[in-house]
């Protein structure tokens, strides 16, 4: 497994990827000219399109590497050389799964840097009233790239049972977009204003798809970076653990499926 790490990494550094990263990185240098306009919050909104930036990032790199690092395997016809070695699908799919997870890992740190010096500038030419606490905007970066690894879990499971990546990306793409409003619908159809107009049975749909759809919604602590507001430390080990849990459910379901594929 180790070994199909360090092919992932190799792999994505081949494609210069990384450096496609390095030039986007360059839009952070203009946040402290972008943030001066607010005037009043240039900390607050530096805060904010800094985190905004990276999640842009993140889940371009989770929704594209994810969707279709697997599916251009089989193409080429990878695959069915590695797994001709003594390397079980198993190996396969967790190598593959962590060694993308520590690419973004990577990413999000240098990018985090990136950040770090672009609110620091804005913040010395204009000071804020309030004082940033750097180690809540920490905690935002940790979880925004705990939340697009599991978005990788997720194109993985999807490009286990697709011959082309279509489905991988458009689904992951949509599962990220269901997983935003899934929580409102929720509450709305459980709602006593829904009580007359929602039938049972689209209220049982929607409640099936609520829990097998991600709630990344929890792992979004940009308003705590933005305010220096103090997150429930309950709230982010109960998310941590909704990380560990569902990411280690779609692994083990894109196993079995992937072993049951047909290489043909």
């Amino acid at each position: 497994m180790l070994n199909m790490m360090k092919i992932t990494l190799k792999g994505i550094f081949r494609d210069r990827v990384f450096q496609g990263i390095m030039v986007l990185a360059v839009l952070f240098l203009f946040i402290p000219s972008a943030a001066s306009l607010s005037m009043r919050q240039v900390t607050e909104l530096s805060v904010t399109l800094s985190l905004s930036l990276i999640s842009f990032i993140l889940l371009l790199l989770s929704v594209f590497l994810g969707a279709t690092s697997l599916w251009r395997d089989i193409e080429r016809r990878y695959t069915f050389g590695v797994l001709s070695l003594p390397l079980s699908r198993c190996s396969y799919i967790l190598g593959r799964f962590f060694g993308l997870a520590l690419f973004l890992m990577l990413v999000s740190a240098l990018l985090g840097g990136a950040a770090f010096l672009a609110i620091k500038a804005a913040s010395t030419l204009y000071p804020a009233d309030r004082p940033l606490v750097w180690s809540w905007f920490t905690l935002a970066v940790i979880y925004a790239t705990l939340k697009y690894v599991l978005l990788v879990a997720v194109a993985l499971l999807l490009s286990t049972v697709s011959t082309s990546f279509f489905l991988p990306v458009f689904g992951t793409i949509c599962t990220f977009l269901a997983s935003g409003i899934s929580q409102q619908v929720y509450e709305y159809v459980h709602s006593a204003a829904a009580a007359e107009t929602v039938s049972p049975f689209f209220r049982q749909a929607v409640t099936v798809a609520y829990y097998l759809i991600p709630n990344l919604a929890g792992f979004d602590l940009t308003v705590n970076a933005i305010y220096s507001v103090a997150p429930n430390p309950g709230g982010l080990a109960l998310t941590a653990c909704y990380f560990l849990a569902y990411t280690a459910i779609l692994l083990g379901v894109s196993i079995f499926l992937f072993n049951r594929r047909e290489m043909k």
